[in-house]
């Protein structure tokens, strides 16, 4: 490790990583504060936007991105009781009554310094834990790759929605997409209907564009503008948190902090399901659980760094196993990719110094997360109340611009408004996107390594259960389908409880 963190460390205290990151930061903190925009959009609209940069300024802009989305979402929860991004409705639920309380500066703060102390503690455990388990990783073949990409498409049962059936359709749809293009093994033509430029397949970025962001745009469209008048003055206040606060929020701030990065490593699970288990479980310790739901320092403390400890966590199975943790880190793979960097082991030992530079990097985001948030809460708070009809041409420019910028031709913007009323149609039928997403992202892959080992094998299935990884892999894939089938039975019990 020491060999490679001295290096690391002259490649990331750049000036240009450090603009970049300020810049990743300032963008994700704007996006996720408004209400209706996610960070997986913010980091798809400007994922293009890296592919001009080399590695490491790259992940640092997106890095930046995807961390201050974590803290973004709180704004918009502690000011107007409307959650930015999903993953803070937790926050919500104490955030805002301890606002009305005329403490909405503390409230911002103890929700700033949970989510940097969250998201430092998840980046120092990326750090000390990538690397082992790349080690790990080193000693899988193809048929044990095979089972790995298996393992993250069960990923796709946990964010089907309410409705399994539908997620698998979309995921079927995704591989299906992720089908066209030249056959990895022989480099015949497949579902390229005679037109040249998808012979080298589609890229994941103009997909992503139509699928998650034009089709926002369209949805948007369909709704009554509504604008907010919100009232900056009223995190005028102190914003004095006493010692006694502080001392009361340090243990829901490590033990949810412990949580997230749990979370964070298994696919499949994300920063909402990690922040609801944290907020329980300080309600649960909690010597005050009264005052949950009504202004309570840590209730807020706890499901922020929850939230925000699940993002160096994230990275762990993707650098080391190709496997993304959510939706949105699935993305950042392309950007690795483009610069020739494959997840694995040889990522470490070849790569090292950029691998040491991304993880370290990580700490510095969060660092300048905390910068900003500290003096910039102001201007992120009037950024809640931009008009639709300006904020919704905007992002369409961006759209547009992006999926012209990663090719340099018109075909790829056609391509996109196609994904986008695709997308839209899916909507319509209640079908997921981001299954779509994580087929789009894992199917090559899954096919590649399914069809080496078979040829390895002479054909022979037992390939599969050869080794002793694959069998671990193969019971992680059976409980993680049988908890994800049984959390839907129970949700299906609860429902029909209500309803009678």
């Amino acid at each position: 490790m020491l060999q490679y963190i001295i290096p690391a460390t002259g490649l990331l205290f750049t000036l240009e990583n450090i603009l970049w990151i300020n810049i990743g930061v300032f963008i994700g903190s704007v996006f996720a504060a408004i209400p209706g925009l996610s960070v997986i959009l913010c980091v798809i609209l400007f994922l293009p936007v890296t592919y001009s940069m080399t590695a490491i300024p790259g992940m640092m802009f997106l890095l930046g991105i995807y961390c201050a989305g974590g803290y973004g979402g709180s704004v918009s929860a502690i000011l107007i009781n409307t959650p930015g991004t999903p993953h803070a409705a937790a926050t919500m639920l104490d955030g805002h009554p301890l606002s009305e309380q005329g403490r909405t500066k503390a409230a911002l703060k103890i929700a700033l310094y949970a989510s940097t102390f969250g998201g430092v503690f998840s980046a120092l455990m990326l750090l000390f834990l990538g690397p082992q388990v790349a080690k790990v990783a080193a000693q899988l073949g193809t048929a044990e790759y095979f089972m790995v990409c298996v393992f993250g498409l069960t990923i796709i049962a946990g964010v089907s929605g309410k409705s399994m059936i539908k997620g698998l359709i979309s995921a079927c749809l995704g591989l299906l997409i992720s089908c066209v293009g030249s056959d990895p093994m022989t480099s015949y033509d497949r579902f390229t209907f005679g037109v040249s430029r998808l012979y080298l397949g589609l890229d994941l970025a103009i997909c992503l564009i139509g699928l998650f962001a034009l089709v926002e745009i369209m949805a948007k469209a369909e709704k009554p503008l509504d604008r907010l008048n919100l009232d900056t003055t009223q995190i005028k206040d102190d914003g004095v948190i006493t010692k006694a606060e502080y001392k009361r929020i340090a243990r829901p701030v490590l033990i949810s902090s412990i949580i997230g990065v749990l979370v964070g490593i298994i696919p499949g699970t994300g920063a909402s399901e990690a922040s609801w288990f944290s907020y329980n479980t300080a309600k649960n310790m909690s010597k005050h659980p009264e005052e949950f739901g009504h202004g309570s320092v840590e209730g807020i403390a706890a499901a922020e760094s929850a939230n925000n400890a699940v993002t160096g966590a994230t990275l762990i199975p993707l650098l080391t196993l190709g496997i993304p943790g959510d939706g949105t880190v699935a993305i950042m793979l392309s950007a690795l990719m483009i610069n020739g960097l494959n997840p694995g082991l040889s990522l470490f030992t070849t790569q090292g110094d950029i691998m040491y530079a991304i993880m370290l990097g990580l700490i510095l985001v969060n660092i300048f997360m905390c910068l900003q948030g500290k003096f910039l809460t102001t201007l992120f708070a009037k950024v809640v109340s931009i008009p639709q009809e300006i904020l919704t041409p905007i992002i369409v420019i961006f759209c547009f611009a992006g999926a012209y910028s990663v090719n340099g031709n018109y075909f790829d913007v056609g391509v996109s408004l196609i994904f986008g009323v695709l997308a839209w149609v899916l909507r319509k039928l209640e079908l997921p996107p981001v299954p779509i997403l994580l087929g789009l992202v894992l199917g090559s892959m899954t096919e590649t390594n399914f069809r080496r080992a078979l040829l390895i094998s002479n054909g022979s299935p037992s390939i599969f259960f050869s080794s002793v990884y694959c069998i671990i892999f193969l019971v992680l894939i059976v409980a993680a389908v049988g908890a994800i089938v049984r959390g839907k039975v129970k949700e299906k019990k609860a429902a029909a409880q209500k309803e009678d």
